[in-house]
């Protein structure tokens, strides 16, 4: 099996896998995930090469090497440093995607794209997978633990199932409160100035049928602290689909709790 980004693989059933010894096989494209941007195609071939995968910490200033096909030139290698980690897929410019990236400075262009980045034991710390275009030094790839925890229920079922709770959010604080409460158009008024402010609630969401509102202050999810819509997401994906959410808010400078249970995403059309 071998992983890659799903935009790699993007409306294949098969595809063709060269190996470094120049042997090209026949990958069968076992499932991809477009929201983590992960995908596993596999191989009938025995004593594929492998690379271990790195279970330290991984931290900001730590070797990192890119290894890829940039631009078709194989077996390309670049070196840098880690420059950070947790970067949103806002921060990257792919706002759909749910993934905190991993940034380097190690060159990645495209033909990068599903490679490993290693770090100085070559072992593999995550999968090279974006860049912003026209930038230098900014490269990102998806934390090797989330790319097998995905790739692990691909394999399994063919697919990944990513809870969805319907809210629309925007984390607040004073700017984005006196924003909202001097709008004449809004019609809200909101006490707090930190949490996250529910923008929109997609009608019949497990958010809607459970009572939440345009104008709610989510506080906490599960009794832990909540202040940005990043943690909102990563607590949803955490709480997964088999149990109940709990959702601390602030409604109208009243606290209150609300029960959900999350549901699949819905297919992206």
């Amino acid at each position: 099996q071998i992983l890659t980004n799903a935009h790699v693989v993007e409306g294949a059933d098969t595809v063709q896998v060269t190996l470094k010894d120049g042997r090209t096989l026949e990958g069968k494209v076992l499932g991809s995930d477009s929201v983590t941007d992960v995908a596993v195609i596999d191989l009938d071939a025995n004593s594929l090469p492998t690379l271990s995968v790195s279970e330290a910490e991984l931290l900001p200033g730590e070797v990192a090497i890119a290894i890829g096909n940039p631009l078709g030139l194989d077996n390309t290698v670049t070196v840098g440093i880690v420059s950070a980690t947790g970067r949103t897929s806002g921060q990257v410019g792919i706002p759909d995607k749910r993934v905190s990236f991993i940034q380097t400075d190690a060159a990645i262009n495209p033909g990068n794209s599903g490679g490993p980045l290693l770090n100085a034991r070559g072992e593999v710390i995550g999968m090279n997978t974006a860049i912003i275009s026209g930038a230098q030094g900014l490269g990102f790839a998806i934390p090797i633990d989330a790319v097998q925890r995905i790739s692990d229920q691909i394999v399994a079922t063919g697919k990944v199932e990513h809870p969805f709770i319907g809210i629309q959010m925007i984390s607040l604080n004073a700017d984005v409160r006196d924003s909202i409460n001097q709008n004449p158009n809004s019609g809200l008024t909101i006490e707090a100035d930190t949490g996250v402010f529910i923008a929109e609630v997609v009608p019949n969401s497990p958010a809607a049928q459970a009572g939440l509102r345009t104008g709610d202050v989510i506080g906490q999810i599960n009794g832990e602290s909540i202040t940005t819509g990043q943690a909102v997401q990563q607590a949803v994906e955490a709480n997964g689909l088999d149990r109940d959410l709990q959702v601390s808010f602030e409604r109208n400078g009243e606290n209150r709790t609300v029960s959900l249970r999350p549901e699949p995403l819905p297919a992206q059309g």
